[in-house]
């Protein structure tokens, strides 16, 4: 049995989203306040917690939620009221879980088989938060509201409540007059959230007990110092060795419900007692006799007694209960827990409790019930585990050590080497650390939606899976890409791709210096070359980022086999770039390509722009003549000819550029530029890394391609209200 997928509805931002399951783990990811962490708190809250705030509902849903106070307000006939649920089921909170059945596990969902003809397969359950009676709802609402009202008569203040939500959001109303109810689906539609007939009845079981151990690590943003006490009731991660007092002390603690495995310990506890306690009466006889001798009056010389108590719980209550030995050569040379390093003792803390999780699940040690008592109860079929944002507590190298583990932790015990029982992990992060760790069809990205005018941003998955399952040579080479390279696109707010490494060390800066506004967002910049960026035009496509290519023209000249030329107007050229001639703007003639405008080079369906070099007009001093750049690098040294000219410095191509520069008829400079770069053995990295010695970054003028480029980023991020404003230029 696993979970194949559930669906949030109406919970904060996620209005309608389906998150899929894989069998063993699933790492959310996706940029900031995407709804990761929304996502996670869905679960949590429906599956554990159960507790809801009105801050729950998506907020939009409030303008229709307050219209049902407003018309209870407004209705003074009590019969035209309605009190049935179908004017609420839109707006509600809820909560669909769907399983993947086997036939042999039929007997666990006995009480959730949805008809007497269904033998495995799809199982659907609907956990929604709705009001326990809207009659006694609306009753309550209304007499607090005119009492208010009565209250403050014609006068112009207002008292509690103004509207629905208003007096929901109150002493805890919403968890009073509202609770998590359970309903069946019907397996056979399954495709989308299906919409429940209107005399459904609610489940009176709580469907997760005894079918699903629910274990959970928070984000814990005030993460506590190990040094600090830590309070055991907390769900904060705690150094080790509080974890294994509590451990010992509930699985294993001798003293407690003792059984015939604990004879050999409490014997052993109970010789060592009565050797203290003679050792105490020995020690202390001296000093005992004296104070029995104070003849106290009515209180009849009563004998004084020492009796030591051992408690084996105590004896791990220490700051050196857990020690390192860090010597091979002599194991006395030993540094208690807090000595280590924060991230290792969060990683091993965070390890252990992962253990703790699956051995309650597997029953290790002592199980007790609600009486306190030793019991035995049969295994939840399935054990899903939440832990968000994991690099919370992780240094960046050992971030990649806990998600490799973590699974296999999970299930490591005999009992667990079968398909009886299933762990599923699912994991939300923005640590590109531990995306890059995990197999890309396990990803799941949270795609941000721009809201209509007046509405609040909400968001949607895509499965990655459907991206990185296929095995067309795309697909391969993003996988082999992003794993050489990195993962964070999958965080970014927006995407650069760049033509090479010059450009990959320049554009920051020109960022930095005329585009302010986008240093506030998360950009990813891919150094890939013009004729390999289109291979990540599936992924880029499925994602919906925000994507800017910044790529060359790549002129040649198909008369004489494709061969590299300057580029020229009316010569009948081509470019040679794989990416403007099947993504954008899929054309090949270059006097087409030179003639496009702005608007022209933006996908007619994706935020995805791509900005090549484009029509230069240089002054010479008496005239302006149009140049046509062939690369970034004399698109730079074209558009910044003073510059150049005053380095005196520079070796290999930096220093024929500088040369090319000093040129003064503007063509001939062009064309030598043009030679320069594309002559064997030119070494562009080398050109970049020499500029960026001789001359500050920042007084380079942006390429006017880049920069129209970085204009249209901009705008788009702030179009998307991403927290960015336009300052005044």
């Amino acid at each position: 049995m696993n979970i194949d997928c559930v669906d949030i509805q109406n919970f904060r931002k996620l209005k309608s989203c389906r998150i899929d399951f894989s069998e063993k783990e699933t790492v959310l990811v996706g940029a900031n306040n995407s709804g990761k962490t929304t996502a996670m708190d869905a679960l949590i809250i429906f599956l554990k917690k159960a507790k809801f705030s009105t801050r729950d509902f998506t907020l939009t849903n409030w303008l229709d939620l307050n219209k049902i106070g407003e018309s209870w307000i407004n209705e003074t006939d009590f019969s035209n009221l309605d009190f049935t649920i179908e004017s609420w089921t839109d707006n509600l909170p809820t909560l669909d879980i769907w399983l993947t059945v086997k036939s042999n596990e039929i007997h666990y969902v006995s009480h959730l088989i949805p008809t007497l003809d269904w033998a495995g397969g799809s199982l659907g359950v609907r956990l929604r938060f709705e009001p326990n009676n809207i009659e006694e709802l609306y009753k309550e609402f209304i007499s607090t509201y005119n009492n208010s009202k009565s209250i403050v008569g014609e006068n112009d203040f207002k008292l509690w409540p103004d509207d629905l939500w208003d007096f929901l959001d109150k002493k805890s109303n919403i968890n009073k007059l509202f609770s998590v109810k359970t309903y069946l689906l019907n397996p056979s539609i399954k495709i989308s959230p299906q919409k429940l007939p209107n005399d459904s009845i609610p489940l009176d079981i709580n469907v997760i007990s005894g079918l699903i151990k629910v274990d959970i690590i928070n984000a814990q943003r005030g993460f506590s110092d190990v040094n600090s006490d830590s309070n055991e009731n907390t769900s904060n991660i705690k150094n080790l060795s509080s974890q294994l007092r509590s451990y010992y002390d509930k699985h294993l603690n001798p003293s407690e419900n003792p059984t015939e495995d604990d004879i050999k310990a409490l014997n052993a506890i109970q010789q060592a007692k009565e050797l203290f306690d003679n050792d105490l009466k020995e020690s202390f006889k001296s000093s005992l006799d004296e104070l029995e001798k104070l003849n106290y009056p009515g209180f009849g010389n009563p004998t004084i007694n020492l009796s030591s108590k051992f408690n084996t719980v105590d004896s791990l209550n220490h700051d050196s209960s857990v020690q390192y030995n860090l010597c091979e050569e002599n194991s006395k040379l030993t540094l208690p827990e807090k000595y280590n390093g924060l991230g290792y003792q969060n990683l091993i803390s965070m390890i252990f409790k992962l253990i703790r999780f699956r051995d309650e699940w597997m029953q290790v040690g002592k199980i007790y019930n609600a009486d306190n008592k030793i019991t035995e109860k049969e295994f939840e079929p399935l054990h899903l585990v939440l832990i968000e944002e994991p690099e919370a507590h992780l240094h960046a190298q050992v971030q990649q050590v806990f998600i490799k583990e973590a699974y296999k932790v999970l299930r490591n015990h005999s009992d667990l080497k079968g398909e009886n029982f299933k762990t599923q992990l699912l994991i939300s992060t923005h640590s590109n650390h531990i995306a890059h760790e995990i197999d890309f069809t396990s990803l799941r990205y949270f795609k941000r939606n721009q809201a209509e005018k007046g509405l609040v941003n909400t968001s949607t998955v895509v499965n990655l899976s459907e991206t990185f399952g296929t095995v067309d040579d795309s697909t391969k080479f993003a996988i082999r890409y992003l794993k050489t390279t990195h993962s964070d696109l999958f965080f970014a707010d927006a995407v650069i791709m760049v033509e090479g490494p010059v450009e990959r060390m320049l554009v920051p800066h020109f960022i930095k210096k005329q585009h302010k506004n986008l240093t506030s967002c998360y950009i990813s910049i891919l150094e890939i070359g013009g004729s390999h960026a289109h291979t990540l035009k599936p992924l880029i496509e499925r994602l919906g980022i925000v994507t800017l290519i910044i790529t060359d023209l790549d002129s040649v000249d198909s008369t004489k086999n494709n061969t590299k030329t300057s580029p020229e107007k009316s010569k009948g050229y081509k470019t040679g770039n794989d990416t403007l001639k099947k993504w954008i703007p899929i054309k090949e003639e270059l006097d087409e390509l030179l003639k496009l405008s702005s608007i022209e080079k933006e996908h007619t369906v994706f935020p995805i722009k791509v900005a090549y070099q484009i029509p230069l007009k240089i002054n010479d001093g008496s005239r302006y003549v149009e140049v046509f750049p062939y690369t970034f690098e004399d698109s730079l040294v074209m558009e910044n000819r003073a510059i150049f000219e005053k380095i005196s410095k520079g070796t290999g191509l930096l220093a024929k550029m500088i040369n090319a520069s000093k040129i003064v008829d503007i063509e001939k400079s062009a064309k030598e530029m043009y030679e320069v770069i594309t002559a064997n053995g030119a070494k562009k990295a080398e050109f970049a890394l020499e500029l960026l010695y001789f001359q500050e970054p920042n007084d380079l003028t942006t390429p006017q391609y880049i920069k129209e480029g970085l204009d249209w980023l901009e705008e788009k991020l702030v179009s998307k209200k991403d927290g960015l404003n336009i300052s005044e230029k």
